[in-house]
Protein backbone atom coordinates (compact mmCIF):
# COMPACT_ATOMS: atom_id res chain seq x y z
CA UNK A 1 0.00 0.00 0.00
CA UNK A 2 1.60 2.93 -1.02
CA UNK A 3 0.41 6.47 -2.03
CA UNK A 4 1.01 7.00 -5.48
CA UNK A 5 0.02 11.21 -5.58
CA UNK A 6 -1.34 13.57 -3.81
CA UNK A 7 -5.07 12.76 -5.80
CA UNK A 8 -4.90 9.25 -5.06
CA UNK A 9 -4.51 10.22 -0.98
CA UNK A 10 -7.50 12.75 -1.64
CA UNK A 11 -9.78 10.27 -3.46
CA UNK A 12 -8.86 7.68 0.02
CA UNK A 13 -9.84 10.60 2.64
CA UNK A 14 -12.84 11.18 1.02
CA UNK A 15 -13.88 7.69 0.62
CA UNK A 16 -14.04 7.74 -2.91
CA UNK A 17 -12.31 4.56 -3.58
CA UNK A 18 -14.39 1.25 -3.73
CA UNK A 19 -14.67 -0.76 -1.08
CA UNK A 20 -14.87 1.90 2.23
CA UNK A 21 -17.53 0.06 4.64
CA UNK A 22 -19.85 1.27 7.32
CA UNK A 23 -19.93 -0.85 9.82
CA UNK A 24 -21.55 -1.25 13.63
CA UNK A 25 -22.23 -4.17 16.18
CA UNK A 26 -24.99 -5.39 14.48
CA UNK A 27 -22.93 -6.15 11.18
CA UNK A 28 -20.85 -8.91 13.35
CA UNK A 29 -17.66 -10.04 12.95
CA UNK A 30 -15.84 -8.83 9.54
CA UNK A 31 -13.36 -11.45 8.48
CA UNK A 32 -11.15 -11.67 5.35
CA UNK A 33 -10.68 -7.62 4.96
CA UNK A 34 -7.89 -5.85 4.08
CA UNK A 35 -8.38 -2.07 5.50
CA UNK A 36 -5.51 -0.09 5.72
CA UNK A 37 -7.32 1.93 8.42
CA UNK A 38 -10.44 2.08 10.60
CA UNK A 39 -12.16 5.30 11.35
CA UNK A 40 -14.53 5.17 14.62
CA UNK A 41 -16.77 8.51 14.42
CA UNK A 42 -18.55 7.61 17.68
CA UNK A 43 -16.97 6.13 21.15
CA UNK A 44 -16.68 2.18 20.14
CA UNK A 45 -15.85 -0.92 21.93
CA UNK A 46 -13.65 -3.22 19.95
CA UNK A 47 -13.88 -6.75 20.95
CA UNK A 48 -12.22 -8.69 18.23
CA UNK A 49 -9.20 -7.31 16.37
CA UNK A 50 -6.70 -9.14 13.68
CA UNK A 51 -4.15 -7.15 11.80
CA UNK A 52 -1.17 -8.33 10.03
CA UNK A 53 2.50 -7.59 11.09
CA UNK A 54 1.41 -6.21 14.12
CA UNK A 55 2.37 -7.63 17.59
CA UNK A 56 0.05 -7.91 20.64
CA UNK A 57 -3.05 -6.45 18.54
CA UNK A 58 -5.41 -7.83 21.32
CA UNK A 59 -4.39 -4.85 23.10
CA UNK A 60 -6.70 -2.72 20.99
CA UNK A 61 -9.55 -4.81 22.30
CA UNK A 62 -10.92 -1.75 24.52
CA UNK A 63 -13.38 1.37 24.21
CA UNK A 64 -11.63 3.83 21.54
CA UNK A 65 -13.24 7.70 21.66
CA UNK A 66 -15.01 9.34 18.89
CA UNK A 67 -12.55 9.91 16.52
CA UNK A 68 -9.94 7.53 16.60
CA UNK A 69 -8.05 6.02 13.88
CA UNK A 70 -6.20 3.10 13.45
CA UNK A 71 -3.97 2.74 10.82
CA UNK A 72 -2.39 -0.84 10.10
CA UNK A 73 -3.66 -3.96 7.96
CA UNK A 74 -6.61 -5.02 9.64
CA UNK A 75 -7.59 -8.47 8.58
CA UNK A 76 -10.72 -8.71 11.02
CA UNK A 77 -12.57 -7.08 13.37
CA UNK A 78 -15.62 -6.65 15.58
CA UNK A 79 -17.64 -4.20 18.01
CA UNK A 80 -19.85 -4.03 20.17
CA UNK A 81 -20.60 -0.45 20.62
CA UNK A 82 -20.49 2.41 18.55
CA UNK A 83 -19.95 2.58 14.66
CA UNK A 84 -16.69 2.10 12.21
CA UNK A 85 -15.96 3.22 9.13
CA UNK A 86 -13.04 0.50 7.10
CA UNK A 87 -11.30 1.65 4.23
CA UNK A 88 -9.65 -0.03 1.71
CA UNK A 89 -7.52 0.53 -1.47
Amino acid sequence: MAIENVQQLLTEQLGKNAGTLVFDSSSGALTSKNFYCVYFPVTSTITALGANNVTDATKLQVEVPAGTSLFMNITSITISGGVGIGYTE
